[in-house]
């Protein structure tokens, strides 16, 4: 399971400045020394249960299940974790981690901001001082998650270089802990970047998986296909874990199709035409890159799947045909939010949405008597601000306007008690 040298197969490895080789291999043997201290998971694993509230539940779909006509549909609801993603699962490890390590500052990247609340979350709950870079397009667009980030105590820097987006996030987030490799940490928050990244963030989010394997023991579920959202991977690849190596289920992941095929309409690194092997950010990997080796721009409704890069693990197995890869329009994830909301009472996150409707599509290539698992990598409540325009555009609109009024109200009467004071 573990990597190669770092590499799994020709995808992976440690293409970094000297300046980071040194607290690389510090973190590597941190971890591997950690990770074989039942001290560690012992604490680990109360955290895991008393603060993230895990296991999360494995939710039979019946409505959809019968809807869709095909096999039965079972949602593994991330979305109840604490902070209200999988994003948890890896903060928490790598925050404890470093704390251990005698770090003392927590540094992160976040696209749609779940990742970034997550670590300001764990680094409140664990008392570590927490900077979080986010490109300044996900700030505008995740704003109830930059509240929510600053509430935790963390500092959230808006990344206005590049496409302001995750991956110039990463950039501000490598450069900033080049330049404080001592007393910092960088949280990388999904399971790509250099070795030992991909499989640090693997191992913490396996939790995912081992938990569907022993949930669908003990109810005896045959799984036919399971199916996760891909950005950089940290989800599916946790969803995927125990079951890389066997035969079977089907493993797929549902890349962001935004809304067309052409370059800069979409994020699809295994299915479009566009992407190309490379070295970025310190792995090799897939990643939409012009002839150049520059990154071309990506487009998806969800902040957490537009990056334009794949987790180095994931593109060995999509290379080696274990993980099937599918491209899920902006529409059909939106529509598969709502198909998920009205028949089932569950909220999926935009991202998970893709996940979603790539299960809608393939349900009836599975056996009625075998289940589709959805991994639910998060709840929808975050993406507010992005769907009410869609489905409730006029309602939004007076909501928004009606807002400003009343805030515009409040300045005027604040700074008229400010000029009575003077008098």
């Amino acid at each position: 399971m573990y990597s190669t040298n770092g590499f799994f197969n020709h995808f992976g490895g440690k293409y970094v400045a000297e300046i980071l080789r040194r607290p690389l291999d510090e973190l590597e043997a941190a971890f591997k020394h950690f990770m074989s201290s039942q001290e560690f998971l012992d604490e680990l694993h109360e955290i895991q249960r008393d603060y993230i509230g895990r296991e999360t539940p494995l939710l039979f779909a019946p409505k959809a299940t019968e809807l869709l006509g095909g096999a039965k549909i079972y949602i593994k609801l991330e979305g109840l974790a604490n902070t209200g993603a999988h994003k948890i699962n890896n903060a928490i490890g790598q925050v404890l981690l470093a704390k251990h390590m005698g770090k003392k500052r927590i540094i992160a990247e976040t696209g749609a901001g779940q990742h970034g609340l997550a670590t300001a979350a764990a680094c409140a709950k664990l008392g570590m001082d927490c900077t979080v870079y986010m490109g300044e397009v996900d700030v505008r667009r995740q704003q109830p998650n930059v509240a929510a980030m600053e509430t935790y105590g963390a500092k959230v820097c808006a990344v206005t270089s590049g496409a302001r987006t995750l991956k110039d996030a990463v950039n501000e987030a490598m450069r900033d802990w080049a330049a404080h490799p001592d007393d910092t940490h960088y949280v990388l928050g999904s399971a790509l970047g250099p070795a030992p990244f991909p499989d640090i963030v693997r191992t913490f989010q396996s939790v995912i998986g081992n938990e569907v394997k022993r949930q669908c023991a003990e109810r005896k579920i045959e799984i036919g296909a399971m199916v996760a959202c891909v950005g950089g991977g940290s989800n599916s690849i946790g969803f995927f874990s125990p079951f890389i190596d066997e035969k079977s289920p089907r493993l797929i992941g549902a890349e962001a199709g935004g809304i067309g095929p052409n370059i800069g309409e979409n994020a699809s690194r295994m299915t479009g035409n566009a992407s190309r092997e490379g070295i970025v950010q310190g792995y090799k990997s897939r990643f939409l890159l012009d002839e150049d080796g520059q990154s071309l721009p990506t487009r998806s409704i969800s902040a957490g799947l537009d990056y334009m890069g794949i987790g180095p693990q994931l593109a060995a197995l999509g290379e080696s045909g274990r993980v099937e890869f599918m491209s899920i329009l902006d529409k059909e994830a939106l529509e598969a939010v709502q198909f998920f909301a009205k028949n089932e009472g569950v909220l999926f996150a935009l991202e998970s949405a893709h996940a979603g409707a790539a299960a809608m599509k393939i349900a009836k290539q599975v056996p009625k008597d075998k289940a589709v698992i959805i991994n639910m990598s998060g709840r929808g409540d975050k993406d507010i601000f992005i769907t009410s325009p869609v489905f409730r555009p006029k309602e939004w609109k007076a909501f928004l306007e009606s807002e400003l009024e009343r805030l515009n109200e409040e300045k005027d009467i604040h700074q008229a008690k400010l000029m009575g004071g003077n008098k």
